[in-house]
Formats: structure tokens, sequence, C-alpha cells
């Protein structure tokens, strides 16, 4: 293999060249970078990388291996892969296979040798643009082509391709899905709560789960009657892709919710709560992609370090002052990262509160929603 057997081309022109390490092809997405330092396998699994070619940030990956245990869903779903250097030796007691076999065996194509500090300080720049990732073209002049014409991340529904296809349960106390449906479960579990999955990841269903939680995770795509029709003692709103207010049919069916149960939106379900609550959107320059992003809780003034995946934003100035108010600030660019209804028991961040880099900064975020579906349980 050549040190230049691949290219990553942005769309503005500018190109590196790279090393080949995953499956050959072609992919292209939205170049975007992320901060973390570890966690390489929980964010090729996330299904909101859909449409992304991810670039890490910390220069050394690969180095533990990648396991059946820590994934966040059941496959990746990164469009593109980009490291500076990926680690030849594996070194850790629960590695199950190295991290190039494991891009390899799920067709992710990936590249290491990429001066990634120049890319993500020209992303900070410019921000967040499409590029193309290829093993199999030899000219990165014809590739920049074919990323000018691919389509743009803005205004495309990626949650039609990550959402699950028929629903499935997860067991109070389980630490993965069940097999087969078991009702008779969600009877036994303190409470039910319906996840509508817009490309949830199994982190946020282990930790509601922990909580003494009968879990129904239901396709982004099904009406709020049946969503009503399971008897949900409280709804999570799931994280997921891409840009929210392509999805129009959920925001129609959280509309049709709203007072109906306690409500929880994560990352993308706040960004769609926005939406139904009558605001607007809007892209963010670069996103916010990585583990280490400070949010402050307005309410107690507690400053939490916060692990974050997305590149849309709430515009709180435009959702009318009696739906909703601020509860949580990003310390860095003071958008919104977490907001409340006035009146009814519906709440949401924007941050992930289930991957805590803190490490358990955020993990009272599932304990107050319980506390919701507590108090809806006794007024009923």
């Amino acid at each position: 293999m050549t040190a230049t057997s691949a290219w990553l081309v942005l769309e503005d022109g500018t190109t590196f060249p790279a090393r080949s390490v995953g499956a050959d092809g072609e992919r292209f997405g939205e170049a975007v970078f992320n901060t973390a330092m570890t966690g390489y396998q929980e964010i090729l699994t996330d299904p909101s990388y859909k449409g992304q070619i991810v670039c890490m940030t910390y220069p050394h990956i690969g180095n533990y291996g990648v396991n059946e245990e820590d994934v966040e869903s059941a496959r990746p779903w990164v469009e593109g892969f980009v490291v500076r250097s990926l680690s030849p030796i594996v070194s850790n007691f629960r590695a199950q296979m190295s991290l190039e076999a494991y891009l390899r065996q799920h067709q992710i194509v990936a590249v290491d040798q990429v001066d990634t500090r120049a890319l993500t300080l020209h992303l900070r720049r410019e921000g967040a643009m499409k590029a193309g990732l290829s093993t199999v073209e030899t000219d990165p002049g014809r590739l920049l082509k074919r990323v000018r014409e691919a389509p743009s991340i803005v205004g495309v529904d990626l949650v039609r391709e990550v959402t699950c296809k028929q629903p499935y349960e997860w067991p109070a106390g389980g630490t993965t899905p069940l097999a087969t449906p078991a009702r008779s479960g969600a009877a036994a579990a303190k409470y039910h709560i319906v996840v509508i999955d817009y490309g949830v990841k199994y982190g946020i269903l282990r930790q509601l789960a922990g909580l003494g939680c009968y879990l129904s995770i239901v396709p982004a795509t099904m009406p709020a009657r049946e969503i009503l029709a399971r008897k949900p003692d409280g709804i999570v709103l799931s994280n997921g892709p891409g840009d929210p207010a392509a999805v129009t049919y959920a925001i129609a069916t959280i509309r049709e919710l709203m007072g109906s149960t306690p409500m929880l939106g994560i990352c993308l379900g706040q960004q769609l709560l926005g939406l139904a609550f009558g605001g607007k959107t809007f892209k963010l320059k670069f996103g916010h992609h990585g583990a280490n992003h400070p949010v402050q809780d307005l309410a107690t003034g507690k400053v939490e370090i916060t692990s974050q995946n997305h590149g849309f934003a709430v515009d709180l100035d435009s959702i009318p002052q009696q739906q909703a108010e601020l509860t949580h600030v990003n310390l860095n660019d003071r958008t919104v990262e977490g907001m409340r209804h006035r009146t009814l028991p519906i709440f949401s961040l924007q941050y992930h509160p289930e991957a805590s880099p803190g490490p358990h900064d955020a993990q009272y975020v599932f304990a107050r929603f319980i506390e919701a579906v507590e108090r809806a349980a006794k007024a009923r």
C-alpha cells in the first residue's frame, strides 16, 4: 500500500492525500471534526453521524481496538472516517478485533496520514462543507467535480434512513434489546416509556432501562394515535442525524403528542421540539462534535462537561414566549443547550446526557424525567 492511496477533497478545492485503512470505495458527505480523545467506536456507530465524514482531532486512534459491548447501534453509520494515525497495535483486554478490521468488515471508507490539525483549522475557519473520500479515484480534480455535484445535508431527511423499520422493546434493567416482544415485562416494570427512534443511541436506552423503565422503541414515522395506543407513561424524542426542518412528519406528530404525557427531547429531539413549539432552527458554522463542551444549567449555575454531536441548533428567540424558556446554555458560543415548556411537563437537551464525559455530570436529566413521569402518574 502506498502512502497516497486515497484522497480527501473538500468542496472549496482543498485536497488532502491519504492512506486507505478501511474499505475501498468512494463516499460523499459533510466533513466535520470531533474533539473526543477516545470513543471512536461510539462515534462510528452513532446514527447521528449519518451523512457525515468524521475527522478525529486526537492524533492517535485505534489503540484499544473494538468490542461488541460498546456500540451505540446495530452498525456504523458514518459516511467516512479520517484520522492522523491509525494504531497498528491493539492493546486492551476487551478488544475483539482491530479498528482497521472493523472498518473493512462494515465497508466504511477510512483513511489516515492526513494532516488532521490543518483540516480541523480549515473547517473551523470556513465551516463544515461537502467532501469526498475516495480510494479508487487517482485524480483529485475529478473527485472535486463529484463533490460539488453531491447533495447538501441541508433540507435532506436522513432520519428515514436510520430509524428502525419495526418497533422493538427493551426490558427494564436490560443492556440489550429483546429478541421477541414480551409485553408482560411492561406490566412488571415501574414505567412504560415510548422512545421515538430518530436515530437513537443504545446509551440512552440503557440509562432509561437502568431506572426501571420498560421501553418500546418505535419508528420515526409512527402516527401519534399508534404511539398513544401503547399507553406510555412518558415519551422520549431521540437523537438523530441531519436537518430537523426536513423531518416534517416528526414535527406534526410531536405537536399531536404534546400535553398527553411527559416528554424528553435529546439532541435532534430538542430541535424537533423547538420546531413543534413554533420556532426555527439554524445551521451552525462547524457544529458541536466532541466530549468536552461546557454547558451551564441556569437553574443551579453548575457547569457540566458534555458530549455533543449536532450541526443545527434551536433559535430560542423565534419560539413564542408562552411556549418555552431557556434552561441550559453553551458556554463556548451561547447557543441553546436546554429548554422546557412553560406549562407542560416537556423539557429537552441539545447535548447527550447518556455519554457523560464528566463522567456523571448530566445523568440527573434522566432522573428528572422519571420524576415528571411519577408526578403525571399520581395525577391520573
